[in-house]
């Protein structure tokens, strides 16, 4: 399965007139919170001695050494206050999917004094922030170790890994799209400019002579049939020829995508490449999909970017499925029959 990996930009913020001791220590706990979830992040400490943004000076160095490290998202606990406009300037420079959170507050101390004021903070951070035009998510004042936390941490990770993975994304394209399936037109030039993706396309005739070469001279063709037969894979009335080229299909799109470094394909999966080779590839597509590039049918490139983000938002490791919305339960209201011509992962058995 593959998912982007996000590398996280860790900036803990601080304001002067609460408690640094306080403030380190939430650091600390907060650190070792993301490292037991084996997150990956870059830190502060070479900014300064703390390792914490409290300077608005200090933004800027701040920015450089998370674009330099190339972050792919921003956390920002406020382990006090925090510093409003020097968040708001980092997060404008890094221009990543940006997260808030700080700790709940204790009761004040006996003398009325109060340790951080984390709540108050996130409000100013999050107003400058509206006025920077800097999206972000938060997360409610809650404890370290609270289920709180742990969800809306790893929601904001799951939608960053979509956000990711849908900008700049690859999508191979094999063919046109079918005649009759107006349902399926894109704007290829509205898709570079906004989000910078980028569509790549091969022809059927590419495919075609590929599949044939590979079932001549491809010595991991073998392999491959046995693999199949191994997970009991059943190829009802195929000839052993026609099993071949099915097998052929796979490592030639596996290559190509390797290649072109692709993040999902688009196939025209009928009707010329029965024409063509004998075979229909919606077996190959469901392959593929398990192996982490989703496969869209019918040359449906929006359906491939639709399952890119699915695949990234999930927080398990099952396999995305390309299906039709078919039909109604006859009699249940709040069912619906999810149909396709087979491109459904074996995982999901």
């Amino acid at each position: 399965m593959q998912k982007k990996q996000i590398k996280l930009g860790l900036a803990p913020t601080r304001r002067r007139v609460f408690s640094v001791e306080d403030s380190l220590k939430y650091k600390k706990l907060i650190e070792e919170k993301l490292k037991s979830w084996k997150i990956d992040f870059v830190n502060l400490d070479s900014l300064n001695k703390e390792g914490l943004l409290f300077d608005r000076l200090e933004a800027g160095r701040a920015a450089k050494i998370f674009i330099d490290a190339g972050v792919d998202a921003l956390f920002v606990p406020h382990v006090n206050f925090g510093t409003e406009d020097a968040v708001a300037k980092l997060a404008k420079e890094v221009q990543k999917p940006l997260l808030l959170w700080g700790p709940r507050d204790e009761a004040p101390l006996a003398d009325g004094t109060r340790l951080r004021d984390t709540q108050c903070g996130l409000f100013a951070t999050s107003k400058i922030l509206l006025r920077y035009g800097v999206p972000f998510s938060y997360i409610v004042n809650s404890r370290v170790d609270s289920p709180v936390f742990e969800r809306g941490f790893k929601n904001f990770l799951a939608a960053a890994r979509a956000a990711n993975s849908f900008l700049k994304a690859r999508i191979g394209q094999v063919s046109t799209r079918p005649g009759d399936f107006y349902t399926v037109i894109i704007n290829e030039g509205e898709l570079l400019e906004r989000w910078g993706i980028e569509t790549v396309p091969i022809t059927l005739v590419d495919v075609e002579k590929g599949v044939l070469d590979m079932v001549k001279k491809d010595k991991r063709l073998k392999d491959t049939v046995a693999d199949f037969k191994a997970r009991g894979v059943k190829f009802k009335d195929m000839d052993d020829e026609t099993v071949g080229r099915v097998a052929a299909l796979k490592l030639y799109l596996l290559d190509w995508a390797e290649r072109e470094n692709l993040s999902a394909i688009a196939f025209q999966c009928w009707d010329a490449l029965q024409l063509a080779l004998g075979i229909v590839p919606c077996f190959v597509d469901s392959e593929l999909t398990a192996m982490g590039i989703p496969v869209a049918c019918e040359t449906d490139i929006n359906g491939a970017l639709t399952s890119i983000l699915l695949q990234n938002a999930s927080i398990t490791e099952s396999p995305t499925f390309f299906c039709d919305l078919t039909i109604r339960h006859p009699e249940k209201e709040n069912s619906e029959l999810l149909w396709h011509c087979g491109p459904f992962p074996h995982e999901l058995v």
